[in-house]
């Protein structure tokens, strides 16, 4: 059954206009059984986004709407493919009270959810680390270098794991290796295998999934998938429940790469 659990949608303020209708019509047409739309959950209110435009979540006004419309559309195509409604929320240190507020207003309305690592506290300051490779570069700068940064990000999502967020917490890790994003900009060759399958390991000891995430494929500086080939058939050496995860914030990109990882 071909599946894509992480798709964006139009209420991401970051992404395209690209209606849902769009996205759905393609998943049809691509003989996709199933899909989720897991658009950025609203971040905390009193957490200030890094990003120039602030824009890295969605705006928590149209939450009840992005919900509402899903489950319109879910019932319009329930007769050609699965629709989830889910939402990709944000760990972020520190705000874990925050975090766990939002899934237990609206846990009980979703059937899906990807808990995934976009920023990185050091110090008192926050950083978005897959902004731009400017970001990046002068994050690992401040942090002490880029294999500093890589040992921060993954600590950071071994918290993500270990974090108690209620029973609504999602049960689906986002790209575990998203720091490989400007991997080709650093230049730098950093053997971090030990803690990617550190981190998948935890995930299955506590029951989590895998996105198994295409994005990086189509990204200049990164080209592979999060995680890479490797430490995907590591992860289906330890029987650890993958969903692809096309991360799609465009029709374009619905899917992407999909052949090329599940061949």
């Amino acid at each position: 059954m071909k599946r894509d659990g992480h798709i964006h949608s139009p209420f991401c303020p970051h992404g395209t206009e690209d209606s849902f209708e769009q996205y759905i019509e393609k998943a049809i047409a691509s003989n996709f059984a199933e899909i989720t739309f897991t658009e950025h959950a609203p971040l905390p209110t009193n957490f200030t986004d890094p990003t120039p435009d602030r824009d890295s979540g969605m705006n928590p006004a149209h939450l009840t709407k992005y919900l509402e419309t899903l489950q319109q559309l879910k019932h319009k195509y329930r007769d050609r493919i699965l629709i989830k409604t889910g939402l990709e929320v944000d760990y972020i240190v520190g705000y874990e009270t925050e975090t766990q507020a939002l899934l237990d207003i609206t846990g009980p309305l979703l059937d899906d959810a990807i808990l995934s690592v976009h920023f990185l506290k050091h110090q008192d300051t926050y950083v978005c680390i897959d902004f731009s490779h400017e970001v990046y570069l002068d994050f690992a700068e401040k942090v002490g270098g880029v294999e500093s940064l890589y040992e921060l990000y993954y600590d950071t999502v071994l918290k993500s794991i270990e974090a108690k967020l209620g029973r609504y917490k999602p049960r689906r890790i986002g790209h575990p290796t998203l720091v490989h994003k400007f991997q080709l900009a650093h230049g730098e060759k950093i053997d971090d295998a030990h803690r990617i399958s550190e981190l998948l390991t935890k995930m299955k000891e506590n029951g989590y999934e895998l996105d198994v995430n295409s994005a990086g494929l189509s990204k200049s500086h990164c080209k592979e998938p999060y995680p890479p080939m490797n430490m995907i058939e590591f992860a289906r050496s330890i029987s650890l429940p993958m969903v692809f995860g096309s991360d799609a914030h465009s029709v374009k990109d619905l899917h992407q790469h999909y052949e090329s990882i599940f061949k």
